[in-house]
């Protein structure tokens, strides 16, 4: 059998021949050429010490001209936070440029390439922070949807990961990590089982003698601790069973001790420890006092918990247990919420817990979460976390920002109506919404946004997004035709009735250019913004629809966003806070337009920038006809400079067409 070394100087000789052709080639013969030098890496990184073989090429492969015409060739625009959808793609070449391009930034770091695009310390900075953004490459085995999508090329990215780390040294990459799973954990996402994950592996890593004995970053013990040792008696992280005979033994005055313990904890970072719902099944018998202790109730949460006894009993029951510990916090929430109040709320929970499952319901739930409990347990379980954490609904790598968005808008400010709808999905396999009057079913339209079953969703999300997408896709198909952009019709009968039936957009949708923009900031400002509306609070979350740009302020695309409020920051500064489903809404978008979703006034959930710079991305929002604001009170100053804004990133190329000279 031929050894893994010779094996790997014979990928490397073809390699080497493959980048000699290409380096030679014209412009024209080197499109076909690449194809070699792609196929010779892919086979190289998949052989032991491939890695560091490619890494020691790195100029080499840059000079031949491989990043050419692409986003790589710019390495200081590279954006860290996008690097998992290249290394987790299903194409081979886009993981094998992305993994190039980042041992090329290795080599840099270290000082053996130069480069005269990025300098040493920005370089060891990007690949710092793209080891943080992939940090479950590091420890995790790939899932099976890696597998079935990647096939040999998730072991690729992994051992490419592992080398970049075993370089730069994993004390580094260890902050890093934690830095990113804190800032995680401040949006307060509903799906933390990466994170999860990843913490888990940390606290195997840190029982090596590298990260024992040296510097281990602050919060890290944090982390650790909330799900293996959060209180006393789980310190020493003793298993649930036998964590469950300590609680047998316990007076009140010690469980009150170990579940301010757990609310403390739970609190801090949004985790909750499967001894957590341990303790909860064990209090629900014993004490109301002490099962609101453990929630970590305010008065709010208190009254709901006393006045719905027998329902949260009944749902600490059937979901909370130790594998779907998450839901605790869900429940928590939406007891402080107080939505138990609305009256169609409880006994549509009342109905949740016992609805009977479709065979196709059932079957994709065991598909994502497996066959521990019931999936009817999964289905429960998720729908506490969405209706305490409506902002905390992401999208997964899935384009379906509409339906998310919709999804969290009636969890946040209908959710008898997202009861309903998740009744439907789970039960019947259809949902019907009504477009002008006219039913639309989601059995009788086949494609939607999303041209695969979405599965990387929270329990929820993956039975009633799939049949909104349909519903969408109809709703835009039934308004070709129309001019101007369809979401003037769509938004209000897909989201609800309070969206606006005003709309503004500042895009020709004919042209794809730039169109009265100085009216359109302006009515912005006049209908928003607070100095301009007379004070007027924002009622009701608006649809709006965003042009998202990346850290070079370049063009990405357009997304779906909620409006939930504006308001003065700490700082003084006027701020839009609102929801954005792409699951990690803190993003550079160009132009010192930096999201932020802790530190400036937010809430769990929400991002925010500056009135002014939020106003530069918009391109649709909604309003109430019958609301117009005070135009007058916006100055030109104010519209100027959002104008500007704009013309100088993502409408750069949108500008209006200039008649000719008579």
């Amino acid at each position: 059998m031929e050894s893994d070394t010779s094996l790997l100087d014979k990928r490397l000789r073809t390699l080497t021949d493959a980048v000699r052709a290409f380096d030679e080639a014209g412009e024209i013969g080197k499109t076909t050429r690449l194809r070699r030098v792609l196929d010779g890496l892919r086979l190289v990184l998949r052989q032991p010490g491939g890695p560091a073989a490619v890494q020691a090429r790195a100029g080499e492969l840059e000079s031949a001209g491989i990043f050419a015409g692409t986003d790589w060739a710019t390495p200081s625009a590279l954006v860290p936070a996008l690097s998992p959808a290249s290394l987790r793609s299903g194409d081979a070449d886009t993981v094998v440029m992305e993994v190039v391009s980042d041992l090329r930034l290795v080599a840099v770091a270290l000082g053996t390439l130069e480069h005269p695009g990025i300098s040493a310390d920005e370089a060891r900075e990007h690949v710092l922070q793209v080891l943080a953004a992939n940090a479950t490459l590091l420890f995790s085995a790939p899932t099976e949807a890696e597998r079935e999508q990647q096939g040999r090329m998730a072991q690729v990215t992994r051992a490419a990961m592992k080398h970049i780390v075993d370089q730069l040294g994993y004390g580094s990459v260890l902050d890093q990590v934690v830095e990113e799973i804190w800032r995680i954990l401040r949006q307060r996402p509903v799906q933390v089982d990466h994170v999860k994950a990843t913490i888990t592996q940390i606290a195997v890593a840190m029982t090596d003698s590298d990260l024992g004995t040296g510097h281990l970053p602050r919060g890290v013990d944090r982390l650790v601790s909330s799900l293996f040792g959060p209180t006393e008696a789980s310190r020493d992280d003793p298993g649930v069973a036998e964590y469950r005979l300590r609680l047998e033994s316990m007076d009140d005055m010690t469980l009150q001790y170990e579940a301010n313990g757990f609310a403390r904890s739970m609190h801090d970072t949004g985790l909750v420890s499967a001894y957590h719902a341990a303790l909860l099944r064990f209090l629900r018998e014993r004490s109301d006092f002490l099962l609101s202790e453990a929630m970590g109730l305010s008065s709010t949460g208190r009254e709901s918990l006393l006045c719905f006894h027998d329902l949260v009993d009944k749902l600490i029951d059937e979901a909370v247990h130790p594998e779907t510990a998450q839901d605790v916090y869900g429940l928590t929430l939406m007891l402080e919420r107080g939505v138990l109040f609305e009256p169609p709320v409880a006994p549509a929970l009342w109905r949740q817990l016992y609805v009977p499952l479709s065979a196709h319901a059932r079957e994709r739930l065991e598909l994502a979460f497996g066959t521990a409990h019931d999936a009817r347990v999964w289905l429960l379980a998720g729908t506490l976390s969405v209706l305490g954490q409506p902002l905390g609904i992401g999208q997964g790598d899935n384009p379906t920002c509409q339906s998310a968005r919709a999804m969290s808008m009636w969890a946040y400010n209908d959710p008898d109506y997202l009861l309903q709808t998740i009744v439907w999905a789970a039960r019947d396999d259809e949902i019907v919404m009504h477009f002008e009057g006219q039913a639309i079913s989601s059995c009788d339209t086949a494609v939607g946004l999303a041209t695969t079953l979405p599965i990387d969703l929270d329990a929820v999300s993956l039975l009633v997004v799939p049949h909104l997408d349909r519903i969408y896709a109809e709703m835009g198909h039934r308004c070709a035709g129309r001019a101007g952009d369809p979401h003037r019709w769509i938004n209000p009968e897909f989201h609800g009735w309070w969206a606006g039936r005003g709309f503004r957009i500042n895009v020709d949708v004919g042209t794809g250019r730039l169109t009265d923009l100085d009216g359109f900031v302006q009515h912005f400002y006049a209908t928003y913004h607070p100095f301009h509306n007379g004070g007027q609070p924002l009622i009701h979350p608006q649809p709006a629809g965003i042009a998202v740009t990346d850290a070079a302020a370049r063009f990405v695309g357009w997304h779906a966003i909620t409006v939930l409020r504006v308001a003065l920051d700490p700082a003084g500064t006027m701020r839009v806070y609102f929801y954005n489903p792409n699951n990690d809404s803190g993003q550079d978008w160009g132009d010192d337009v930096v999201v932020s979703t802790a530190g400036t006034g937010e809430r769990f959930g929400e991002a925010s920038l500056p009135f002014e710079q939020f106003a530069s991305r918009l391109y649709i929002f909604h309003f109430d006809p019958l609301e117009p604001g005070d135009y007058a009170s916006v100055t030109s100053e104010e519209v100027e400079r959002v104008v500007a804004a704009i013309t100088r990133t993502w409408g750069a190329d949108r500008l209006p067409e200039v008649p000719p000279a008579d």
